[in-house]
């Protein structure tokens, strides 16, 4: 059992330390109508502005469980300007991060009129970011632990990217953490300044506004310094009804990577996935959703879930003048 938890702590290490420090983690809020929070070039691509807040929340009942809590703003300026701003705060165990990005967005429209969707975004942000690490209660001999300390850093760096919007169709991909940093020493004198990863999403939206609209989608990572790689397989589902918008879906991810453990006599490779079941209403200018992302797999650092929150609010809303199934955009 304890060769079974030795190697469980590898695979945690592997899918939330290797987050830790690239700012905000790809999880699956961005499915929430929230896809300004991992790709830049979508800042005031809608035809409202969006006001987004979500609060996660891991392993519940386990002390100091990761947590996180992101507040965006993105909107159109102009005809084809976007702007955002996202503040961001992280903690998991003694390590914690704040921060913050500003995001420039430019939208250049092929259209050949107010009817149909044929847009091609680029946007880029620039973000700040402290991280800390609680060493006040550590003891014992290691030599790279300090202890008694409160160790704190700070880096600056860049999200850039492009989304391409035609009718039902979307596509986006972008580099996340593209400046290498000044080497941090929080950790250790040998740490990485290498925080790059590349995202690449698409998705399609079909169906009938009157019943239902299906929208499959997947998202791509991967990761330059520990070639980490996985996907999302996803599927939403929307329903018009008089009061406003009900939707839900199930995104599967899946991790190219894993690790090896003890079971029983023989060894066992284990790959990080997740099944996220996901709801939420539009009401109005108001949106809420609910995502529960549950760990499969043999060995499981606790049975319980990821829950996160996700509250929104639309503003100075234009007409929908777009003739597709688009409801990024529209």
């Amino acid at each position: 059992m304890n060769f079974k938890k030795r190697y469980l702590a590898l695979l945690l290490l592997l899918s939330q330390i290797s987050f830790s420090q690239e700012g905000i983690a790809v999880y699956s809020d961005y499915l929430s109508d929230n896809y300004y929070l991992i790709h830049p070039s979508m800042a005031g691509a809608a035809n409202c502005a969006k006001v987004r807040l979500t609060a996660r929340q891991q392993w519940f009942g386990q002390d100091d469980a990761p947590a996180l809590q992101t507040l965006s703003f993105n909107g159109r300026i102009g005809e084809q300007s976007g702007v955002g701003i996202i503040l961001f705060n992280d903690k998991n165990g003694y390590h914690s991060q704040v921060g913050g990005k500003v995001t420039y967005a430019h939208h250049i429209m092929f259209s050949r009129g107010d009817y149909d969707l044929n847009q091609l975004s680029f946007g880029m942000s620039a973000g700040l970011v402290q991280s800390k690490l609680d060493e006040s209660e550590f003891e014992g001999f290691d030599p790279i632990v300090v202890g008694g300390v409160y160790q704190k850093d700070s880096y600056f760096n860049v999200d850039f990217g492009a989304s391409y919007n035609y009718l039902d169709f979307y596509a986006h991909f972008t580099v996340k953490n593209a400046i290498a940093n000044i080497r941090r020493e929080i950790y250790t004198d040998y740490e990485s300044d290498n925080l790059r990863k590349y995202l690449f999403s698409a998705g399609y939206v079909f169906g009938d506004p009157d019943r239902l609209q299906w929208e499959p989608s997947f998202l791509f990572q991967y990761v330059d310094e520990t070639k980490e790689k996985s996907i999302d397989i996803n599927l939403k589902v929307y329903k018009d009804l008089d009061f406003g918008k009900l939707w839900g879906g199930l995104s599967y991810r899946r991790s190219f990577d894993g690790a090896q453990y003890l079971d029983g006599n023989s060894v066992s490779d284990q790959k990080l996935q997740y099944i996220t079941p996901i709801v939420g209403l539009n009401y109005k200018n108001f949106m809420v959703a609910y995502t529960y992302s549950q760990l499969t797999g043999n060995v499981k650092f606790d049975n319980g879930g990821f829950h996160q929150i996700t509250l929104g609010l639309n503003l100075f809303c234009k007409r929908e003048k777009w003739d597709c199934n688009c409801p990024a955009v529209n």
